[in-house]
């Protein structure tokens, strides 16, 4: 038993920390006032902290009873007493410390709390708004403060593997140059140099490059990365952190070998049961990804397959599909397993569905023991209609969706309809985590828009084949070591063996339509470190935010970072952005030239 003159000013234990053991002790607890619940001559108090919850109960007759019974909803308070047990019909299973509550003989009150803009001792859902201007209350909430320390248990899960796999740990500058590619840089102006500025790193890839070239082996870092782009569901405005490694004198297969068992173990640690894709992941070919699941980045938790049926289509009385297939468009077919009984109403959806897509509709046939039935079977000869079930797999009791249309198109559309047709007919397995890489992203593609060859992804990354490739292939059937990892439908990573040849690079900009002088002009600092010899190299970043986003099941990025910024990429708290007062301005040597009507919008906004 600890006496009370020694203990602690503001605890002896935590408030998830008591149990059975600690019967008759005199403990001293300190916390928030979490929920509180008044049975006349007893007064009932879930004390909380960071470590959990404790019922602690005053009777009417205490000294303290009046102090607590006038203490408001979070306010932070100090109490003194004796662990006993509760009653058999009031242990709470929930909750570790369910068996005791604390019989409190004194009080202190530390914090007072003012009544509360949200609620914290509920999960109902609160206006985005007000959840972010008052986000350290948010945090208090149990999912949200379960969902912080998730994050944190995954860092340092991800340090902790990396370390394991020879990987060290090194940091590159936050105040860098402006990049010429990717998204738009934030930029920082210097005070000693006026008219120059900073730009904050959109990602650590020069310098992890640097690195190599300058002989560390491997290299890994919890890289925070900034971009000044719009806000989505899985990406964070502003910033957002990331696994950045790189590694020396590899292959493609090297890499995966090196992260493979550090993504499978992290989420084995955190997958709270769910089955985890072992290594070696599946790797598939991009042109292979976007024919069967119609996406660079599918959710192999979806079982449905895409099918090539435009030889079936061609020359058949289906007039539509055959002359769009006759002036080279293509038609995939998406399965709807034990659909061919549904009602009318089913097939109208998912064609109203595709209508507001942007598609002219969904064609169908259904598939029965009698033979094929719907809008476009009557059109199709017995032949093609076999044609059909084995390309696609369907049995009696199926249906078959159809999406014709340019190559472009037809892909992406027949993989939206994957993805629909997945969720509508509750298919997704979702006590799965699967991985898998996708491998041979092609090097350059044709802008429809100019007809000109442009880069179709990461313009560093070594050609398949090299030099040769470049002087002898096709530019748009060239591959690229380029290469993502996907889990359940996310990109987590984009990654690549790097060019690292002075003389492969010029070309491979060549084709692309950039001279040498541009080259040399935008990418010159990595350029020049390349001619003084550097060791072939390839590395990847998945995304810390997306990681934990899965982990946590959640739907958006913003409930797995602790303070994140809106849509429109303010942060409501803080105040961020703000203006400057005009003097900062002048030792910045910057003068605004804001058109009025955003100096209206600002005002107004500001108001």
């Amino acid at each position: 038993m600890i006496a009370e003159k020694s203990m602690h000013p503001y605890r002896t234990n935590t408030c998830g920390a008591l149990n059975t053991k600690n019967l008759n002790q005199i403990v001293r607890l300190s916390g928030w006032v979490h929920r509180k619940r008044d049975h006349g001559e007893l007064l009932f108090i879930d004390l909380r902290d960071h470590y959990g919850i404790t019922q602690i109960v005053v009777e009417a007759t205490s000294d303290c009873f009046k102090l607590l019974d006038q203490v408001k909803i979070e306010s932070v308070i100090c109490v003194t007493g004796k662990v006993v047990a509760r009653l058999t019909d009031a242990i709470n299973n929930k909750i570790p410390t369910g068996e005791i509550e604390l019989k409190v003989s004194d009080a202190h009150i530390l914090s007072e709390a003012e009544p509360l803009p949200l609620p914290v001792n509920t999960e109902d859902d609160y206006p985005e708004d007000i959840r972010l201007k008052y986000r350290y209350l948010d945090l208090r909430r149990e999912r949200m403060h379960k969902n912080i320390m998730l994050r944190a248990g995954v860092i340092q899960s991800l340090r902790k593997h990396m370390i394991a796999q020879g990987f060290t740990e090194f940091h590159t500058p936050i105040l860098t140059a402006s990049s010429p590619e990717g998204a738009r840089d934030y930029l920082v102006p210097s005070r000693v140099h006026p008219g120059h500025f900073y730009a904050l790193p959109q990602a650590p890839q020069l310098f992890k490059q640097l690195f190599m070239v300058s002989g560390f082996d491997r290299y890994f870092q919890i890289a925070p990365c900034f971009r000044d782009e719009d806000a989505r569901a899985d990406r964070s405005p502003g910033e957002f952190y990331q696994l950045d490694f790189e590694m020396s004198f590899v292959t493609q297969q090297d890499v995966f070998d090196a992260i493979e068992p550090v993504l499978s173990g992290v989420y084995n640690e955190f997958a709270n049961g769910k089955a985890v894709t072992k290594p070696p992941f599946p790797q598939i070919p991009y042109d292979e990804s976007m024919l069967i699941y119609g996406s660079d980045k599918p959710d192999l938790r979806n079982p449905l397959i895409i099918s090539d049926v435009t030889e079936a289509f061609y020359g058949s009385d289906f007039g539509l599909f055959a002359k769009n297939v006759a002036l080279g468009q293509i038609v995939r077919a998406i399965p709807a397993p034990n659909t061919a009984s549904n009602p009318r109403s089913f097939f109208d959806k998912l064609n109203d569905w595709a209508r507001s897509e942007g598609a002219g509709g969904l064609g169908y046939i259904q598939f029965d023991q009698e033979g094929a039935k719907g809008p476009i079977a009557k059109f199709l000869t017995e032949d093609r209609i076999q044609k059909l079930k084995e390309k696609s797999g369907v049995k009696p009791g199926d249906s078959l969706f159809f999406v014709c249309g340019k190559k472009s198109f037809a892909e992406k559309f027949a993989g939206a309809v994957r993805k629909k047709l997945g969720e509508d007919l509750d298919l997704i397995d979702k006590s799965a985590f699967k991985f898998c890489w996708i491998v041979d992203f092609p090097m350059y593609e044709l802008d429809e828009k100019t007809n000109l060859i442009q880069f179709s992804h990461n313009p560093f990354s070594m050609p398949q084949g090299g030099m040769e490739t470049l002087l002898t292939k096709d530019p748009l059937s060239i591959k690229a070591f380029q290469y993502d990892i996907v889990c359940n439908g996310i990109e987590l990573a984009s990654g690549a063996i790097r060019n690292h040849k002075p003389e492969i690079m010029y070309k491979a900009f060549e084709l692309a339509g950039y001279g040498p002088e541009v080259v040399e002009q935008q990418f010159g600092s990595l350029l020049n470190a390349f001619k003084f010899g550097a060791p072939p190299h390839g590395g990847c970043a998945p995304g810390v935010d997306r990681m934990v986003m899965l982990l946590a099941d959640e739907p958006n990025m913003r409930e797995v970072v602790s303070f994140p910024m809106n849509q429109q990429v303010q942060d409501l708290m803080m105040q961020a952005p703000a203006t400057i007062a005009p003097e900062r301005l002048k030792e910045l040597h910057i003068q605004l030239d804001i058109p009025k009507k955003l100096e209206v919008k600002t005002q107004v906004k500001e108001a």
